[in-house]
């Protein structure tokens, strides 16, 4: 089963169970991914699930974003409402790689390549990020890619 239809289907629980949170959560990522297949012009063949992952992604880290912002302005109540929209969309997310796999990922990434230096960033990081997807988050993975070939 794709990941539309699982969060298609997880709104019509959410609905039917009463779960009013859940429901408008999974009622905005739903919206989301239609915007983006509208955008892209797939409406009828529908998105991949690498794209659909991106973009649920990217929604966390909004929320994780607009928590800190909040929290910055003093906002408790919005920052707690943020994290738990923050947690149903990263239900529907891979599990998250440790520090240390994605470490251990760049260090033979770079080893393969055979580069060294800061000019090789770039480059690094394309690889790794294409080697584990949406299992690494990409501000961890530049930045141990900067401290390796520092």
């Amino acid at each position: 089963m794709s990941l539309k239809s699982t969060i298609e289907n997880d709104l019509k629980a959410a609905l039917l169970g009463g779960d009013r949170f859940s429901a408008e959560v999974l009622r905005g990522l739903k919206a989301v991914i239609l915007n983006e297949e509208v955008s892209q012009g797939k409406r009828d063949t529908g998105l991949d699930e690498a794209t659909v992952e991106k973009l649920l992604t990217r929604e966390v880290k909004k929320r994780q974003d607009s928590a800190s912002q909040y929290e910055a302005a003093g906002r408790p109540e919005l920052v707690e409402a943020e994290l738990a929209e923050s947690k149903v969309i990263e239900a529907y997310l891979p599990e998250q790689l440790t520090e240390e796999a994605i470490k251990k990922t760049v260090d033979e990434t770079i080893a393969t390549l055979g580069v060294s230096g800061p000019a090789a960033m770039g480059q690094v990081i394309g690889a790794v990020k294409g080697k584990l997807g949406n299992a690494a988050d990409g501000a961890t993975v530049a930045r141990l890619v900067k401290e390796a070939l520092a």
